[in-house]
């Protein structure tokens, strides 16, 4: 590899995530518009505070709101740098850094490819099927944990082999970054404790006692360089909670459905109520979590076509540590949002998270085409030189053309944001309707709403029309809005027949949106 390889790398990796973002004008999402607005409030001074609520599971008592209690501060934080070196506090300037990191993800990609393969071509076809990134194509350039935790992943996996004295800090730090992105980033922390001490058993000590000494020095190194770049983060949940993590987080384990996500009051979430569902009910979850998951490892992180290559690479380069790794992860990591966390799992959480492992995945892919094609040779087939670079071609121009219809099927024929683009609409109604400066309104995407109208905001509860009520009545939330598609069954009434409860004054439709204002009885 020389610098001709990465400047063509970084400047195709940059290339796609920008032209994909020509189509985006908002996050699109509710993770990615909680990210940007977290960032808006960082560039605008106000700290991990929010205005905003899309869930409950804390508990929380007011507005404002300590901010990042489910979702973690990192992507927030990378969206505020844009903001502060630009200057602007627009979309365009949050986002700016995620490009420029998705830019580098085909950089580390090759580096890895060429560290497991020592071999050029290999490294570059890894590089393009990076840049190419298929499903993982329409989300690289929002504000999100994507390329964040692809860079973290390649960085941790190129160090990983290494025995130098200062690799347990750093993979402890690189842990800690991750958990900083995302709550199971704690897994990282296993795998870095993990691999010091593979590390360690490969070295000839002489007695048990210096191999054991050496393993809780390399733990210790870890545990130091994860508190480096994640201890503040746990201190500021001591001081605002009382606990190293956040509240909410442990609810989690008793959802029955997706929705309960959105439970109010969160008490009602309890060992006691799961158990009262049934374990016919949590095992047929955790049957549909499986199929999703692995439809997902099979489509999203497989690529399909690359899927039978990237298992015959895995089994080429067996041996090393960094495969080990990466297996014994993502094993992991599907056990964990298959059984433990069987609804945020199927519903993203397994495809953000996979995301650390992506890379390897790509370097596996072009040695598993390698090794097909050196079989192919020895029983007299592709015996042309420049078999293995036409094949390999092939491979790579599959997936600009899959990547290029998944963009298209996902950003711009189905319409990027096309839920939040209403919004505006529907504050400018609001305020025709006599809504004033700081009255909180009840929608679906609290976030989304709040990027569009900087109107402090509340999740719709999952619950019936008194469960509003009471969210209304402890958030002084005077206006509701239900959306089309984004309600749930136990209040369709409601939508469906706007005027049939009298707490409700139903002031109009925008965009097939429904407009209340919230009448409490006083």
């Amino acid at each position: 590899m020389n610098w001709r390889h990465y400047a063509a790398l970084f400047v195709i990796g940059f290339i796609v995530p920008f032209l994909v973002s020509r189509f985006q004008s908002l996050p699109g999402y509710m993770d990615a518009d909680y990210y940007f607005a977290g960032g808006i409030q960082l560039a605008e001074g106000r700290g991990f505070t929010e205005p905003y609520l899309w869930n409950y599971l804390d508990d929380p008592a007011s507005l404002p709101h300590p901010s990042h209690t489910y979702w973690m501060p990192l992507a927030s934080i990378v969206s505020a740098l844009g903001m502060w070196f630009t200057g602007q506090v627009t979309y365009a300037a949050g986002r700016l850094p995620f490009l420029l990191l998705s830019a580098c993800v085909p950089l580390l990609t090759a580096t890895l490819a060429f560290r497991v393969s020592g071999q050029t071509r290999l490294a570059v076809v890894s590089g393009l099927l990076s840049a190419f990134s298929l499903y993982y194509a329409p989300f690289m350039p929002v504000p999100d944990n994507y390329a964040l935790y692809m860079l973290l992943g390649s960085m941790f996996l190129l160090l990983a082999p290494r025995r130098e004295d200062w690799v347990p800090v750093v993979l402890g730090a690189l842990a800690g970054l991750m958990t900083l992105a995302r709550s199971d980033g704690l897994l990282w922390l296993g795998l870095a404790s993990l691999t010091v001490m593979w590390n360690s058993s490969r070295r000839n000590e002489n007695t048990f006692n210096e191999w054991l000494r050496r393993i809780i020095l390399a733990v210790f190194l870890v545990l130091l360089g994860y508190l480096l770049t994640m201890g503040w983060w746990h201190v500021r949940n001591l001081d605002l909670f009382g606990s190293l993590l956040t509240p909410g987080g442990g609810r989690l384990l008793w959802l029955q459905n997706y929705n309960q996500t959105f439970i109010y009051p969160p008490e009602n979430l309890t060992r006691d109520s799961f158990l009262q569902a049934g374990w016919d009910l949590a095992l047929q979850n955790r049957l549909r979590a499986f199929i999703s998951n692995f439809s997902n490892a099979f489509a999203a992180q497989g690529g399909i076509f690359l899927f039978p290559f990237i298992l015959i690479g895995l089994w080429q380069v067996r041996r090393d540590l960094r495969t080990k790794i990466a297996i014994t992860g993502w094993l992991l990591l599907f056990a964990v949002m298959t059984v433990i966390f069987p609804f945020a799992g199927s519903r993203g959480s397994f495809f953000h998270a996979g995301a650390a492992f992506q890379p390897y995945w790509w370097v596996a892919a072009p040695i598993g085409l390698e090794a097909v094609i050196d079989w192919a040779r020895r029983r007299g087939r592709f015996a042309e030189k420049n078999a293995p670079v036409f094949l390999q071609s092939i491979l790579v121009l599959l997936a600009l053309f899959m990547t290029v219809y998944l963009v298209n099927f996902r950003v711009i024929a189905d319409g990027w944001a096309k839920d939040d683009l209403i919004y505006p609409s529907v504050e400018k109604m609001l305020i025709e309707q006599g809504i004033t400066l700081g009255d909180v309104v009840i929608v679906r995407n609290p976030p989304g709403y709040f990027i569009a109208s900087n109107r402090p905001s509340v999740a719709l509860p999952f619950g019936d029309e008194s469960t509003i009520l009471e969210v209304a009545e402890k958030f002084d939330a005077r206006y509701l809005v239900l959306e089309k598609g984004g309600t749930f069954d136990s209040i369709q009434d409601l939508y469906e027949e706007p005027q049939s409860n009298s707490a409700f004054v139903y002031l109009g439709e925008v965009n097939e949106a429904k407009l209340y204002r919230i009448e409490l009885a006083r």
